[in-house]
């Protein structure tokens, strides 16, 4: 049995480890779902039957589909800037920037189910996400377009639009996620992320070296 006693007044008693593993069965259904059908397209219907479960043993843990699509969002958004928090202001300019480029096209490689649902959400206009957008999301930009702009000034790195490089790094990153079956169509049985690890680190390396030729424009 499970001691409730020593629970403050008013706090949910822990999960059990049933409870837990179900909770994270509905998650893991519901990231299929949302990023092959969308938000307007997933039932929760389709959702239990992925997760083994019945709708009424569904809807025991999350009362909608909306509950279990913004704790989804939730959590991917941490994941989504956590690579860009790992840039050391301190390190070295090119060698940091061309680890965040790796580390967005690891995350669209590992994790093209959480890439699908985060454009799905933005494509629609982002209802549920566009305060974490434009607080946390802004803000973490923000501070690292600043760091940015201090190694252009300093000479380590090419004039370039901070904001728009770290634009340019997501599109050509999670394209290889988002688009993940027209590049897997072109290119058949080809790995798609051995090739384009090593052509994006050329593209910013051209880019970013402080004697690249081209026009530039700094923010």
């Amino acid at each position: 049995m499970t001691e409730t006693s020593a629970q403050p007044e008013g706090t949910p008693a822990p999960r059990t480890r049933i409870q837990r593993r179900k909770r994270e069965a509905i998650l893991e259904a519901g990231l299929t779902v949302f990023s092959q059908e969308g938000f307007r397209g997933a039932t929760l219907d389709r959702i239990a039957a992925e997760a083994g479960l019945s709708k009424p043993n569904l809807l025991y843990y999350f009362p909608s589909k909306e509950a279990i699509h913004t704790e989804l969002l939730t959590g991917l958004l941490h994941t989504w800037l956590d690579p860009l928090r790992a840039l050391d202001p301190a390190g070295d300019p090119l060698a940091e920037l061309l680890g965040y480029v790796r580390r967005k096209l690891l995350l669209a490689r590992d994790y093209p189910r959480e890439s699908r649902l985060f454009a799905n959400e933005i494509l629609q206009g982002a209802p549920r996400m566009r305060p974490a957008l434009e607080g946390e999301l802004r803000a973490l930009v923000e501070e690292y377009a600043t760091v940015i702009k201090g190694w252009i000034d300093a000479g380590h790195i090419a004039p370039i639009d901070p904001v728009h490089l770290i634009f340019s790094i997501w599109a050509l990153t999670q394209h290889f996620a988002d688009f993940e079956v027209q590049v897997r169509a072109v290119l058949g049985s080809e790995d798609p992320f051995e090739g384009a690890e090593a052509h994006l680190d050329t593209v910013f390396r051209r880019i970013l070296r402080p004697d690249a030729d081209g026009p530039r424009t700094s923010a």
